[in-house]
């Protein structure tokens, strides 16, 4: 096969076919040799379900695949900082750049949005080559003391959807934060509100394994850190209250008002969701950074009551991307330690299902003939 490529053509219905290799078209085009993709949640949506919004079907098929690593294959003639060899962190979708929403610095919810793995509009990165355009590229920096690994640079994606999520809502020094979800994206929420001067952060999961390295992923420091496990015999309300009395605990203050200025839902469960109202003080602030059913049961007359504000996170916009490069380049975040599991690319279901049964926090797929000698 020239360009071995996974597809996927309904719910459990994943197969290995051969695509045409891209070619440069727009002189911004980068083609690159990819390295890694890693497995989220979305992506076990698609394999259980066939997709979330939209749904791949047997005549409109779709390459799986969004968070992304490779080497720079080819260039198009009008690409002045890349050149082939180059290792890079994959942006994986790209707007029009023309349209109002655009123009106003929020890509991320242009209409046109061609994003990996994102039907009908665009094929995903499970491919052994990908084209996308230059200002979707992240060149891995090569003065690092130690340059990030192309299976950590799969996990700036994730990272982005972090910083777009503590920007959304503002965290400020001192900020009593409360993230609801230990997975990837919710460790990464917890790890960029410290370095955004939280002064307290509280995770909350189900799993006392994913909590229990939440406490050694999250470095303390520099402020008080703790985890909760909800009592399955108490109420939504009740569990907030004790959330409440472990934030007290945790950081000894005069504070007259009780609960956490900030909640970052990562998980999109009922639940969570409801439990993070309920947790934060008046006048809090609130981020749906997980996804969920598309209608729950909502604590509608809490919110105009408290005059809670509530932001909602959707991918990464303007500068999430260069942000958490930066962070990870000063030593301030350290993504090698999610990495639980990499696959070879014939084995991408076995990610999949690893991801489907919660196991680790990260999974990766090796691309297609990919091997250490490419690095």
């Amino acid at each position: 096969m020239q360009n071995p490529s996974c597809l996927l053509y309904g719910p459990g219905d994943a197969r290995f076919e051969d695509r045409p290799v891209p070619e440069i078209e727009d002189p911004h085009d980068v083609i690159i040799r990819i390295a890694y993709v890693g497995v989220c949640g979305s992506d076990v949506h698609f394999w259980t379900d066939g997709g979330i919004k939209y749904h791949v079907s047997q005549d409109r098929p779709l390459v799986m695949g969004h968070e992304a690593s490779g080497t720079v294959h080819a260039i198009g003639p009008a690409v002045t900082n890349l050149e082939p060899g180059d290792n890079i962190a994959i942006e994986p979708g790209y707007a029009c750049r023309l349209c109002s929403i655009c123009k106003a610095g929020r890509y991320n919810l242009c209409p046109k949005m061609k994003f990996a793995a994102s039907p009908p509009y665009t094929h995903g990165t499970l491919s052994k080559y990908y084209k996308i355009p230059a200002d979707c590229c992240f060149k891995i920096p090569k003065g690092m003391d130690r340059p990030l690994g192309l299976d950590e640079a799969v996990l700036m994606e994730p990272l982005a959807v972090a910083m777009h999520s503590v920007r959304q809502v503002g965290i400020l020094p001192g900020d009593k934060v409360l993230v609801f979800g230990s997975g990837t994206v919710g460790l990464l929420c917890a790890a960029v509100a410290r370095e955004f001067g939280a002064g307290s952060v509280v995770i909350v999961d189900l799993s006392r394994d994913k909590l229990d390295f939440a406490k050694k992923f999250i470095p303390n420091e520099r402020m008080a850190f703790s985890t909760y496990i909800p009592a399955k015999d108490l109420s939504v309300e009740q569990n907030a209250n004790e959330l409440r009395a472990l934030q007290s605990s945790i950081v000894l203050s005069d504070a007259d008002v009780p609960g956490f200025d900030v909640a970052i839902e990562a998980t999109g469960a009922e639940s969570c969701i409801q439990m993070a109202i309920h947790a934060l003080r008046v006048g809090g602030s609130y981020v749906q950074t997980g996804m969920g059913k598309r209608v729950v049961n909502f604590p509608i007359s809490l919110i105009g009551e408290h005059e809670i504000t509530i932001k909602g996170c959707f991918r990464y916009g303007a500068g999430d991307f260069q942000m958490g490069l930066d962070m990870v380049s000063t030593k301030r975040i350290d993504l090698k330690p999610l990495i639980t599991k990499v696959v070879p690319f014939e084995n991408v279901i076995d990610a999949w299902e690893t991801t489907k049964r919660g196991e680790g926090i990260k999974t990766l797929i090796r691309g297609a003939g990919f091997d250490e000698e490419h690095k």
